[in-house]
């Protein structure tokens, strides 16, 4: 399917500098632009490539400054935000690709449970007893949804997923493959010689426009919920204990680890294999750094932290630069215990 630089910009409320009437009809990075593509670029480091790239269309920010002219066949679309408005694009690029609806065999839907219009159900997909399913919902092959759990209109559960029972998952979420939501909490009581379970009998609630990655587990709660709130995004390979709670529109990047109890305020972000421990509250805004561990609870808003255990990313800097001279000053102790002991 094609679109022109006119038609694209509309959909942006974007600026022209080029060819209005020049088409694309594929995506691609700047670097690897090819005629009748269209690409965008937002990140200065690329910005080489704008001068050289054979795509017809680039997205640029209004910002920007150009060092020279671009080529003739490249057409410049300007807007505010240019990875905002690239993510937009491809959005609705997906939008207009083949929609799957219908019910493939074999799968098995129990009797007791209900689903709205547009559903598509993938081979081998298991449907419980008591699920009630919205409209649009796309589950792909070899989903499993327990019994009594509730899945919100337009939300996707990519293959191999696996929801326990009494989970609820909201509108609009995006559950990617071997994902697992509800399994038991990591609760154990220890005794003499042994350890024994305690009943996980709570749920998880995912609400409205969460995005969940690959190989990630949100335990189900020992009691009440474990809730993931509403715009919160979850990337691959992270690991959400028992009654944990994420806040609204918080990012959470690969292999992070929060244990039970703990409260993550909203519109935080958390770098890659960052480890919280239990029973915490980190306030709203929090901003960690990759590989950090929190053992504290964090209190002050928009806290930008770092290292392991945590500290302010400017007192993280600044000891950063004498970690790196430790064996200097190791030298220099040394020396001056010597010229002591000489003295001596």
């Amino acid at each position: 399917m094609e679109f022109s630089a006119k038609q694209i910009a509309g959909f942006l409320g974007g600026e022209i500098d080029g060819n209005p009437d020049v088409t694309v009809n594929n995506l691609s990075k700047i670097e690897e632009g090819t005629p009748g593509t269209l690409s965008f670029l937002s990140n200065p480091k690329y910005n080489p490539y704008l001068y050289s790239t054979n795509a017809s269309l680039v997205i640029i920010n209004k910002s920007m400054v150009l060092e020279k002219p671009v080529k003739e066949t490249c057409t410049l679309i300007k807007v505010d935000d240019a990875y905002t408005s690239f993510a937009k694009l491809m959005s609705m690029f997906q939008g207009k690709q083949e929609v799957k609806v219908g019910i493939e065999q074999p799968s098995f839907i129990h009797e007791k449970a209900s689903y709205g219009e547009n559903l598509y159900l993938g081979a081998f997909a298991y449907i419980c007893e008591n699920v009630k399913i919205g409209k649009n919902v796309k589950i792909h092959p070899n989903v499993y949804v327990g019994k009594g759990c509730t899945i919100g209109d337009d939300t996707v559960l990519m293959p191999g997923v696996k929801v326990y029972h009494d989970c609820v998952i909201g509108n609009r979420c995006t559950i990617h493959s071997n994902t697992v939501i509800g399994a038991d909490g990591f609760g154990f009581a220890p005794g003499a010689d042994h350890y024994t379970k305690i009943p996980q009998i709570g749920n998880v609630i995912l609400e409205d426009d969460v995005d969940i990655g690959s190989c990630t587990c949100i335990d189900r709660a020992t009691m009440g919920s474990t809730i993931i709130r509403k715009g919160a995004k979850l990337d691959n390979l992270i690991q959400i204990a028992h009654n944990v709670e994420i806040g609204e529109h918080t990012v959470v990047a690969g292999q992070t680890g929060i244990a039970g109890s703990t409260k993550v305020g909203k519109n935080c972000m958390f770098g890659a294999q960052v480890g919280i421990a239990g029973h915490l509250k980190i306030a709203d805004g929090t901003k960690v750094g990759g590989q950090s561990g929190i053992n504290g609870t964090v209190k002050t808003e928009n806290a930008l932290l770092q290292g392991s255990p945590a500290i302010s990313l400017s007192e993280f800097q600044r000891s950063s630069v004498i970690f790196k001279n430790l064996p200097k000053l190791a030298d220099k102790v040394h020396q001056i215990e010597k010229k002591l002991n000489e003295k001596n």
